[in-house]
This record gives C-alpha cells, structure tokens and sequence, in this order.
C-alpha cells in the first residue's frame, strides 16, 4: 500500500512518498527534490516547475508565481489587493471571482493549483511506478475555510462532460457485470479526462455497498406487491429472476431471504427471460386469434388497481387489491369475504384507484348485495367472490355465500 504527501508551497512544492512504513521525499525530473510552484502559459501548453521559472524573464506576464497567496480570496480581501498590485500576471475579477488574463484567456487560481498538483503527484507515481489516489495535501496555519475549499477543488470533476461520462458509465457497467461471477473488477479508461487515465479495482463488497440502497427498493417493490395481491411468501411456490441486474448475487440473495423455501428459477439467463414469455404469448395469441390479422396484436393490460371493499377485526375499511395496475388480460382472481354472521345481507364493493392516493367513494365503480342470507348464532359467513377480466377491460363478478349457495352476478362493462 502506497501514499502520497504534498506540500504545495507559495515558492516551492514537494512530495513524498508513503511505502512500506517509510515516508521519503521523491525527486522530480530534473533531479531536485522541490519543485518551484510556478506555472508558464503559451497558445500550445502549460509548462510547470523549473523550466517555467527559467522562462520568467522572457514571458513574464504569462507566468504565475505564488499562486497560493491568491487562492480563495476575493477582491476585497488585503492580502489578495497586495498580490494583485505585485504580480505581474493581469488580474480581474469576473463572475465575482478573481482570475488571471493571460493572452486573452481567462484562468482561474484554482486552476493554476491543479496543474502543480498534478506535476507534483506525477513526480510521486513516478518514483513509485504506480498510480496512487490516496493523497494527503498540506496547507498554512492561516488558511480559512475559503481558502481550503478552493485548494479542494484541484480535483477533477468530470460531470459536466458528457464524453467523459459515457466512457466512465460504458467502463462500469463492464465492471459490474464481471462482479456478477467474480470477487473484484477492474474498471479502466483510457485518457478519461483531461489527458488523465481512470483506473480503479472494485471489490464486490464495495459494489454491494454502493448499491445497498437501490437493493433495499428492489426488496421493498417486491413487498409491495405481495401486499397488494394479499398474498404472503408462502403463497409462492416459483420465482423467476428476469432482467439483467436479477444476476447480481446480492441481489439473488436478497430474494432468497423474502422467498427462504422457493427455488430460485434462473436456468433462461435474466436478460432472455422476457422476451422469451413475450414470444410464448404471441404465441398462444396466434393460436388463439385469426393469423391473417396485417395489425400487430397488443397485449392489453388493466390500467387500474382493482380493489375489493372489506372490514377487518378492529371494525375499519380494509381494502384488498384484486387486479394490480398493469396485470395482462384476460385475468382471473378470487377472495373469500368474511362478513358477521349475525347479519342477514352483505354488500361488496369494488373500488379503482391509482396506487397514488387514499381511498375515497369516487372510486366505487360498482356494488354487489346478497339479501336473505341465514343469519348464525357464532361465526361468520364466507362469501367466495371470482372476478374475470376481460381484454377489453369489462368485469363479470361472481359471489357466492358458501353456505346457503345464494348467488348474485354483475358485469361492468368498462372497469378500468
């Protein structure tokens, strides 16, 4: 394990390296073991260190020195009024901020830093042969948080470069797939940013850390679900993981914990799974339907959760979602409504709803009553209600007192 120290001075840089328990200070390329924190401009490039200072005399208004003394300061401030009056780089503040102009370009003081940082931690990998990240860079007594917030931002902030993103996502989505089978990934970009190679190794915990909060969503919709269509992890007996980041084993494992006596159905690899099923519904509806039809068959799904009106044991409204949002038609789903038994006719009432607000009469699209029903001493009736969805969203509703065998049947036309 390697690290890096950095003293970015008003004169002079240095650094040092941190290996195998021993801190020593590298020499750059020149040989000397400081550096001058001075930075020279021209149309082509940026020349740091001591061929810039040796070029002073000759570019002077292009030359920065004691950059440091500027750094996170505004224009008010005293110690920033006397470098400007010093220096002999034009200074402006623009945008309320100070920054040099140099052949009629505009470069900030931050900037300037980066640059000598990077000369600097150019100089340590080269000493180490390695790419290092870990780097610690030290400041004045003096400096305010102004100050260290600006030393702070001679990191790289790519998010405003589209280019470089898509490489950067394009190299980690790479990664996180080589997660799926092995303990680490490496993920690698040539010239990211600025000229800068990105290199970085992955362990499968950080990954899964990094992704514990959308792993947490994906178990949550999962409960959701289930308690939408009042059923409980033992009313499942196959679950099918489909979808490319179902491979993630972290993921699988998570499932596994919601589902401990279900077998995980995987041998179809999770990104075939759907297109598969789809291909098998189109063709059951080739079966099904004229096969000379020129338009393309839609699959049509309800666009409303279906709810079934109940009371639980406290006495309060309990509603139970029947038909969620999205389920393919033609569908068919059945409940078993308990009601006292101490009562002579039951209504059933079917509710619509979106999912994104509370229960209200608006959303009654339709009642059933049993009447003369056998009233009971103890006990409760058991009314079996089936309900059928149609593919053109029409209801046909069944429900049935399991114990006198009283019927009544509606159908709604248009449900959802």
């Amino acid at each position: 394990m390697a690290a890096i120290g950095v003293h970015l001075g008003a004169s002079c840089a240095c650094a040092a390296v941190y290996k195998d328990g021993r801190a020593d200070v590298v020499a750059n390329d020149a040989g000397d073991r400081v550096t001058p924190a001075v930075v020279a401009f021209s149309e082509s490039e940026e020349v740091v260190g001591l061929a810039a200072k040796q070029s002073r005399i000759r570019n002077v208004s292009s030359t920065v020195v004691k950059v440091k003394q500027i750094l996170g300061r505004s224009s008010g401030d005293p110690q920033a009024e006397k470098y400007i009056a010093e220096s002999k780089c034009s200074v402006i503040e623009k945008n309320g901020k100070l920054q040099y102009e140099i052949d009629n370009k505009l470069i900030t003081p931050e900037d300037v830093a980066k640059l000598i940082f990077s000369k600097m931690k150019e100089t340590a990998q080269s000493a180490l042969g390695s790419d290092v990240n870990d780097v610690v860079i030290t400041v004045p007594f003096d400096f305010g948080e102004n100050q260290k917030n600006a030393l702070g931002s001679c990191k790289h902030d790519i998010r405003g470069n589209p280019r470089a993103m898509m490489k950067l996502m394009n190299s980690a989505d790479i990664a996180k797939h080589s997660l799926s089978t092995l303990g680490s990934a490496n993920c690698f970009v040539d010239s990211l940013y600025d000229g800068l190679d990105f290199d970085c190794n992955v362990s499968r915990a950080r990954f899964e850390l990094i992704c514990s909060s959308l792993f947490s969503k994906c178990v949550e919709a999962i409960k959701k679900l289930l308690q939408q269509v009042g059923f409980t992890a033992d009313d499942i007996n196959k679950v099918v993981l489909c979808g490319g980041s179902a491979r993630i084993p972290k993921l699988q494992q998570l499932i596994k914990d919601i589902f401990p006596t279900v077998e995980l159905l995987n041998s179809i690899p999770p990104d075939e799974v759907i297109p598969i099923g789809a291909a098998i519904e189109a063709g059951i509806l080739l079966g099904k339907e004229n096969p000379l039809l020129e338009e393309e068959a839609l699959i049509e799904c309800s666009a409303k959760d279906i709810l079934l009106k109940g009371v639980d044991e406290s006495g309060a409204d309990k509603f139970t979602v029947l038909f969620p949002s999205g389920t393919p038609l033609p569908a068919r789903r059945q409940h078993t409504l308990h009601a006292p038994g101490n009562t002579s006719s039951v209504c059933l009432e079917l509710y619509e709803s979106l999912g994104k607000s509370p229960m209200s009469e608006e959303g009654k699209f339709a009642q059933i009553v049993l009447q003369d029903l056998d009233k009971k001493e103890d006990g409760l009736h058991d009314i079996l209600t089936v309900l059928t969805m149609k593919r053109d969203g029409s209801l046909h509703v069944t429900c049935t007192d399991q114990d006198t065998g009283k019927c009544e049947i509606i159908t709604v036309e248009v449900a959802s």
